[in-house]
């Protein structure tokens, strides 16, 4: 079996970096751009890449979240992007959470038919997938500022959000030199741009956090999950991975069947997400499941 490997989301400010860093099994190191900084992102990119992996920087293109925090019973929600979608529509908050109708749209605003059940925060994400979605622009401001900050320190490891089209990673490839990039295929036209020869230009990621809720229905997450690895053999799988264990060391059984499904199918590469990798005994727990979870393919 091919070497199998995990990339892991760094708390910018935790003190066990170091120590997950030195793991058999991680790779690499992502930061997720979104999280609140005490410091420029120059500073932070220059303390992290000092670290003994590579960092990849997770810009979020064209990803969708929440502007400010949308208090019940109110009924607007503001959003990282201008968007145009036919309404009615479905919203999802927070990987399919929460859920809402949305009536109208204005710019970067959009009016639910009732208000969310709970507390809407800033930085959550937000997943129309609805076939008529249009989302103008790309690139944030803030991914503008890591890029920069990226050639400052001469970093060039990019996971780009929510990628659909060539003109995407190209356009990243005009900003820094050399730039390797991970696509990460979140939507159904991510899935036509993977199948459409996408893997052949840059690496894939099945991004399943976002993905799971953009596929037209639940099952379909498997054809998409195979889709993406045969477009891409060197295909990494993120998200929904081992999340339970953030709360208990004992994982449900379904995730180890979930674990040996992406084993089967062939990918070889992983990547765990925030929730578990933000508690260090967790993060740890994971990783020497995961290996043992491996170790039955050897």
């Amino acid at each position: 079996m091919k070497q199998i490997s995990v990339l892991v989301t760094v708390p910018p400010y935790a003190d066990y970096l170091e120590e997950i860093a030195r793991h058999p099994l991680v790779s690499g190191l992502r930061l997720n751009t979104v999280m609140p900084l005490r410091e420029a992102p120059v500073e932070l990119l220059r303390r992290l890449s000092a670290l003994e992996k590579p960092l990849w920087v997770d810009l979020k293109g064209r990803q969708l979240r929440v502007v400010g925090a949308a208090i019940p019973p109110f009924t607007e929600i503001r959003l990282s992007h201008a968007i145009e979608v036919e309404t009615p529509a479905e919203v999802f908050f927070s990987d399919g959470r929460e859920r809402g109708r949305i009536l109208g749209v204005q710019g970067d605003r959009i009016i639910l038919e009732g208000g969310p059940r709970r507390l809407i925060g800033p930085g959550e994400s937000v997943n129309i997938p609805h076939p008529s979605l249009r989302i103008r622009g790309f690139l944030t401001d803030t991914d503008r500022e890591y890029l920069d900050a990226m050639k400052a320190c001469g970093l060039r490891r990019v996971m780009l959000s929510f990628v659909e089209s060539r003109e995407d990673v190209e356009e990243i490839r005009s900003l820094i030199e050399d730039a390797e990039i991970i696509a990460k295929i979140e939507s159904r036209r991510g899935l036509d741009f993977a199948s459409g020869g996408g893997g052949e230009s840059t690496r894939l990621m099945a991004a399943r956090g976002d993905l799971y809720v953009e596929v037209a229905r639940p099952h379909q997450i498997v054809r998409a999950l195979k889709t993406i690895i045969r477009a891409d053999p060197t295909a990494i799988a993120a998200s929904r991975i081992l999340e339970s264990m953030a709360d208990d060391p004992i994982p449900e059984c379904s995730e180890i069947g979930d674990l040996a499904f992406l084993l089967e199918i062939g990918y070889r590469s992983f990547m765990f997400g925030d929730s578990l990798c933000f508690r260090k005994a967790a993060l740890l727990e994971a990783l020497n499941l995961f290996q043992a979870v491996v170790s039955e393919y050897r």
